[in-house]
């Protein structure tokens, strides 16, 4: 495939529908669990969503070489075999270079393995397009998924704990204790206001982009 055809006006839309029109979680509602479990703070977000970056474009574009291979009775067998042996590969590499945030991530890494995102992906695009576009794709959708990932995340950990990335960014003078106007919300770093969060992410962009009042 040409560089011309690779990124054509058709072939971008890979890249940039996942991120509003055809978001995987705002959109899709795919991959709560993630958005829920592990947004506390900014940096396992950040490392989640990069992970899930890594196991979605490879897994793509590995499934998409082997797609005229695979007998179709045991695709979905080969498509967990692909996601596992990327899955292991990131958790070994958590835990030799981040080793508190892979334990903070705990099953969640070992949970990309049956993400309904990397399958959906898999099953619905790898399996009928070139690697070329289905990199595109997997791109495309990891972006989107890490974009309301750390949205959700920068929002929960600022408001819940006044930190980001665990460093004080709201002045401490600015705190009640000490004589100031401000207190934390320790409900944002409670698990239902992750779904909260969601819910209004979800909200604002369906105000934006009325298409998808109207699709439903």
């Amino acid at each position: 495939m040409s560089k011309e055809s690779l990124f054509s006006k058709k072939n971008r839309k890979l890249l940039t529908d996942p991120l509003d029109d055809n978001n995987p979680i705002t959109v899709q509602v795919l991959g709560i669990c993630s958005a829920l479990a592990i947004t506390v703070q900014l940096e396992p977000a950040v490392v989640m969503a990069l992970s899930v970056f890594f196991v979605l474009s490879v897994a793509n574009v590995i499934v998409s070489l082997l797609r005229n291979l695979i007998p179709s009775r045991i695709r979905i067998i080969v498509q967990l075999v692909v996601i596992a042996t990327l899955v292991i590969l990131v958790d070994e590499v958590l835990k030799a270079f981040v080793y508190d945030v892979s334990k903070e991530l705990s099953v969640f890494v070992g949970l990309i393995i049956t993400n309904c995102i990397i399958m959906g992906r898999l099953e619905a695009f790898a399996l009928g397009n070139t690697p070329g576009k289905a990199f595109l794709d997997g791109l495309g959708n990891a972006f989107g998924y890490g974009f309301i990932l750390i949205v959700v995340a920068f929002f929960r950990e600022l408001l819940g704990s006044g930190t980001l990335f665990g460093t004080q960014v709201i002045p401490l003078e600015w705190y009640i204790e000490n004589g100031g106007f401000y207190a934390n919300n320790g409900m944002m770093i409670l698990p239902p206001m992750a779904l909260i969060t969601v819910g209004i992410l979800i909200w604002i962009q369906r105000m934006k982009n009325r298409k998808l009042i109207e699709s439903n």
